[in-house]
């Protein structure tokens, strides 16, 4: 029946949960996936997919206080024909940068908002799509956040779901980003997932790989953008901003200590995040973009000054057209919190050839 879908060109209806600013979902919408309703509990991200995408059904509501049979009315499914359910819950408290919050503010290590692995759950197995993918950062998978994962992959696999999940790094399909998420994806086929082959290469500092295309570098994803106009708000200033200059592209604070062999250290080995201070390469991929950076959290251009959104976007590889939030802090944050729509292509593409 699912192969039929495709081939006489019928839409896989499918559900998007926390669906945030679309990234997972144009990915896979490229795939084939046509979205009944998109879920989202931010009111800003959700005039913002309404904008761009009104088949989307876009829908404000916290998932805890909706149920499933709620969702399929909105989305005018039946059970029977919901080929897919994605979905990204919030990776904050799961995120290596946790590691770094002050004793001060722990109360960070027990949000809430961890329980939302498990609404997941329970909507997939409410509404039985034949597939569902979700999408969050690879700290879930660490020692301390692990079993939050098994309980989800527990759950999920009592109601008849085979699931397999990876770490992905974006770059590895033609992001111009070293991006490691972890992506879980469950069929009720009882057909184990084979996640898709890298098709690049992460960074132009390796060697040649057979098979594989060479990076897309940040020079060639945003270099025709640069200019020599710098903006007031682009400079980084305060206590750190006037070392930036004489970083190296494509290295960090690291470049001032003992062990990279400068003359007059200013930090210990590895006391900061990487972020801090990270300078872009343009003959390299980018690291991550974050979400919501501090003053000196990176990467910056290799021109010494902040990322402009319509670069995020690029690195990002989100449409040019795609309309986002009037206000830069809070784009920046929705595109931070993003899945890189090439990478989501590349899943949802595995997805079809494998399931439907």
């Amino acid at each position: 029946m699912a192969r039929e879908l495709v081939e006489t060109g019928d839409e896989l209806d499918s559900i998007s949960l926390f669906t945030g600013l679309g990234g997972l979902d144009i990915g896979l919408e490229k795939a084939g996936f046509s979205f009944r309703l998109a879920l989202e509990n931010d009111p800003h991200r959700v005039a913002v997919l309404s904008a761009n995408r009104p088949s989307w059904n876009a829908t404000a509501g916290d998932i805890r206080e909706v149920s499933s049979t709620t969702i399929l009315r909105r989305a005018r499914l039946e059970r029977s024909d919901i080929a897919l359910i994605s979905g990204g819950p919030p990776c904050q408290p799961f995120s290596k940068a946790a590691f770094w919050v002050p004793n001060r503010f722990r109360p960070y290590w027990h949000d809430k908002r961890r329980s939302l692995l498990r609404e997941f759950a329970r909507v997939v197995i409410g509404c039985k799509p034949k597939v569902f993918v979700l999408e969050n950062v690879a700290g879930l998978a660490y020692a301390t956040n692990r079993r939050y994962l098994d309980l989800f992959r527990r759950k999920i696999q009592k109601a008849g779901y085979l699931v397999s999940s990876q770490v992905l790094n974006s770059a590895d399909y033609g992001v111009p980003q070293r991006r490691e998420r972890l992506f879980v994806v469950g069929s009720r086929e009882g057909i184990k997932f084979r996640f898709p082959k890298p098709t690049h290469r992460r960074s132009s500092q390796k060697l040649t790989i057979r098979g594989l295309k060479p990076p897309v570098t940040t020079g060639k994803a945003i270099g025709d953008l640069d200019d020599e106009v710098l903006l007031d708000s682009e400079r980084v200033r305060g206590k750190w901003g006037h070392l930036l200059p004489k970083i190296p592209p494509g290295q960090n604070y690291l470049f001032f200590t003992k062990e990279r062999g400068h003359p007059r250290p200013l930090f210990r080995w590895r006391s900061k995040y990487w972020s801090f201070l990270a300078k872009l390469n343009p003959d390299d991929t980018s690291w991550t973009i974050p979400a919501r950076p501090g003053p000196y959290t990176g990467p910056f251009h290799w021109r010494n000054r902040r990322l402009r959104i319509s670069e995020i976007m690029r690195l990002q590889t989100f449409p040019r057209s795609w309309i986002l939030p009037s206000e830069p802090g809070t784009a920046r944050s929705a595109l931070g919190d993003a899945t890189p729509p090439r990478e989501a292509q590349a899943i949802g593409q595995a997805i079809v050839r494998q399931f439907l």
